[in-house]
């Protein structure tokens, strides 16, 4: 039975925060080989912002997903949700991330730099004491603007070593499982650029190797955050910067690590770029075809790592069943933008 199940992909609308920007919502799901998306949203609040998804790792059907009135998990491949029990303060969950080594352990980021964690697959939750104090920016109560955390990622090696990146603050590290943080920006400033983080990897490659992406590109460390340097990726701007959103490594692959990326937050341009050497080097990659909008997410399904998708911040989607050697647009039905999280199981 487990051999034949269904795989499903999922795909988040959002939307941005800022005034005067429309937001999308909604949860769409297809079926691998399917042609038709489906909404999802059984049980979810009403337009539901979708900014973060994680698939359990043992379990394909249950999905968690990030909503504006915190996180929901499904245990049917997306039929029907239910509302965990956060004391949340109402805020919008922007990540979720589950312990590498423990499917019971559960984080989720969100808005003003706070995060939460629950030991028991999502019943109860506790708030990490995250008291970070950025360079420029700070988490103080009336702070403009809210730093949300954009991504969580833990150390496969040692899931005490967490990590945050963190819209317009940096990365934060823990190496105690949460307790405490502190800041790691340290040579994340490009020119006047702010330290705008959008996610984190650790690498599975090197030892003490993480990356970061955010607003002025991909950064790499190799002292687990102490220090980083710039990637180089090809530029795509006229600041000579490259705007990057998601970065993913190919399972059972550590050496292949995917970056999303475009020339600004909304831009004409979609790219993925591909390293094969653990993040020593990094090629465009050339799809077959030409996204027109920045490319926003990435997804694998971890049962056939040869499936991969991929989504802009415009709606488009397309799909790889070879590792990214060829791809077919998978679009979304009329409307559905501002595509912010996607996930595959």
């Amino acid at each position: 039975m487990t051999m034949n199940r269904r795989s499903y992909v999922y795909v988040g609308l959002a939307g941005e925060t800022a005034p005067g920007r429309p937001v999308k919502s909604g949860l769409y799901r297809i079926g691998a080989g399917d042609d038709h998306w489906e909404l999802a949203t059984r049980g979810l609040p009403a337009a539901p912002a979708i900014r973060a998804i994680a698939m359990h790792p043992e379990h394909p059907d249950t999905i968690y997903v990030g909503t504006q009135d915190g996180p929901y998990r499904s245990t049917d491949h997306g039929e029907h949700w239910e509302k965990l029990d956060v004391p949340d303060h109402g805020l919008p969950v922007w990540s979720l991330a589950f312990d590498p080594r423990n499917a019971q352990v559960l984080y989720a980021g969100y808005e003003n730099c706070e995060i939460y964690r629950s030991e028991d697959g999502g019943q109860r939750w506790r708030q990490l004491p995250v008291t970070v104090r950025f360079p420029e920016v700070t988490v103080a109560a009336g702070s403009n603007p809210a730093k949300r955390v954009l991504k969580l990622a833990a150390n496969p090696a040692d899931p005490d070593e967490i990590y945050g990146a963190i819209e317009v603050g940096g990365v934060i590290r823990s190496l105690d499982g949460g307790e405490h943080w502190e800041n790691m920006s340290h040579g994340q400033y490009v020119n006047d650029d702010t330290v705008d983080m959008h996610g984190v990897l650790v690498g599975r490659w090197r030892p003490g190797q993480v990356f970061a992406i955010g607003r002025a590109g991909l950064f790499s460390s190799v002292d687990r955050g102490e220090h980083w340097a710039s990637a180089r990726l090809e530029p795509l701007n006229p600041n000579g910067q490259t705007y990057c959103r998601d970065i993913r490594e190919a399972p059972g692959d550590s050496k292949t690590i995917w970056v999303a990326a475009g020339a600004n937050f909304q831009s004409e341009l979609g790219v993925l770029f591909r390293s094969k050497d653990g993040g020593t080097s990094w090629t465009k990659v050339d799809m077959g075809v030409k996204p027109r909008t920045t490319m926003f997410t990435l997804a694998f399904d971890a049962r056939q790592p040869k499936r991969m998708y991929c989504a802009t911040s415009g709606g488009e989607v397309f799909g790889s069943e070879d590792g990214g050697q060829s791809w077919i647009a998978r679009p979304l039905p009329e409307g559905a933008t501002q595509v912010y999280a996607m996930g595959c199981a």
